[in-house]
């Protein structure tokens, strides 16, 4: 595959975990856990394909819905690849950055997350950023508010506020647009996730659940991105002419 037609930028809401764990006879946070391996092999296909930035879904702003021992479970994963996958980032050259809301965490959380990006905030060959407490509605909101705030002080000009200035203040603002956003499970939704990025992105729905999204399952996925023509709005004859 020619590196140009290699997303940059890769997202993936990671569904079916609990799914694939009934299957199984197993309790739904076996699932969550089991999908922690399905982590590292996505990171590692996105690193050997030169990825530049993959996004992974990993707690929504809605998941606090879910019962109690489950988000439980969620919140102590969360804390356990902390501890034990930094280190292994940041020997990778992977830089971790954690985008949602972080305020409802409790601060020894907060804190690991904020260690965790310290640590790894120098590292290029991989952008990895995980999705907490996040929600599509939430960073478009969370930009607007920003913005509001600088013009009401006076350092933005209303006038100056168009897509490209709104964009700067989005969650992942600093990163190539997505191009391909991925999801397991068999759903064919977004779930208000990277709405706003989301605009020009590739869909690919797999049936595939999470745990058994493997390295191959990726390539798939990049290999049918790499079969559509993008056409941001041209004809397809405009865009096999430039």
């Amino acid at each position: 595959m020619t590196q140009n037609k290699m997303p940059k930028h890769v997202a993936i809401i990671m569904d079916g975990n609990g799914r694939w764990a009934k299957k199984k006879g197993k309790i739904r946070t076996f699932g969550h856990k089991a999908g922690v391996e399905s982590v590292r092999a996505a990171v590692r296909f996105a690193r050997q394909n030169n990825i530049e930035s993959l996004t992974l879904f990993a707690f929504s702003s809605e998941n606090w819905n879910r019962p109690a021992e489950e988000v439980g479970v969620l919140m102590d994963l969360f804390n356990l690849v902390l501890n034990s996958e930094a280190k292994k980032l940041n020997k990778n050259d992977v830089r971790l950055k954690v985008i949602g809301d972080t305020s409802r965490f409790d601060q020894k959380l907060v804190d690991k997350i904020n260690k965790a990006e310290e640590m790894t905030q120098h590292n290029s060959s991989l952008i990895l950023n995980i999705a907490a407490n996040y929600g599509g509605r939430w960073d478009i909101v969370n930009a607007a508010k920003q913005i509001s705030e600088k013009v009401a002080s006076g350092e933005l000009d209303s006038a100056q506020i168009d897509e490209h200035k709104f964009n700067q203040f989005t969650s992942l603002a600093d990163q190539p647009e997505l191009d391909l956003l991925i999801r397991t499970g068999g759903e064919h939704r977004i779930s208000n996730f990277l709405m706003w990025q989301c605009a020009y992105a590739e869909l690919y729905f797999t049936d595939t659940l999470w745990p058994d999204f493997d390295e191959q399952a990726f390539q798939l996925a990049v290999n049918d991105f790499a079969d559509r023509q993008r056409r941001f709005g041209m004809t397809g004859e405009q865009v096999e002419t430039k």
